[in-house]
């Protein structure tokens, strides 16, 4: 099984590598996906992934198809998980919130942060094919975070008040 990198691995401080275009459906793009949605779908409280948090510096993050139910009402349920490759943010609203968040790969670290109640990324799936996907709530606040990653920051950067919830506190819903 492959594991989440934690604070302190090089690999989450760096600015990720773009795939060129012609790679973005190689075998080493399809194996890292794969290593991607496999973490992911091992953490009960997971709701995306960026690569770097299984220690690949590539511009590639992934997010669950249980946070697109929560966070979109016309939600199907056609995809497991919604691939970004080489990710932009293409506009962030000027309305903030503030909101609770935490990492995979800093775990059990929770923190306040503000965010853009907004945003609009654009990106390459899996299969090659540029879209762009505007979001708000919720799924604004994956976008940013996870492009935070593929740019060497994690939330503590600008988080406050920062504690600790022990998996054994979460359970018992002390968060």
């Amino acid at each position: 099984m492959n594991e989440i990198v934690q604070d302190g691995h090089s690999a989450l401080r760096q600015n990720a590598k773009s795939i060129p275009i012609k790679e973005i459906k190689s075998a080493k793009t399809k194996t890292v996906l794969k290593k991607m949605k496999e973490v992911l779908a091992s953490q009960d409280d997971g709701v995306a992934i960026a690569a770097p948090q299984i220690g690949e510096s590539l511009r590639i993050f992934v997010v669950s198809g249980l946070v697109l139910k929560v966070a979109l009402k016309d939600y199907k349920g056609e995809e497991d998980y919604l691939v970004f490759i080489n990710p932009e943010i293409t506009k962030l609203s000027k309305e903030k919130m503030e909101v609770e968040e935490g990492c995979l790969s800093v775990r059990w670290k929770y923190g306040k942060i503000v965010r853009a109640k907004k945003a609009t990324v654009k990106a390459y799936d899996e299969h090659g094919n540029l879209f762009e996907r505007g979001a708000s709530g919720l799924l604004s606040q994956v976008f940013q975070h996870e492009v935070d990653h593929l740019n060497g920051i994690l939330f503590i950067d600008s988080a406050y008040d920062i504690h600790d919830v022990p998996p054994e506190d979460q359970a018992q819903g002390k968060m």
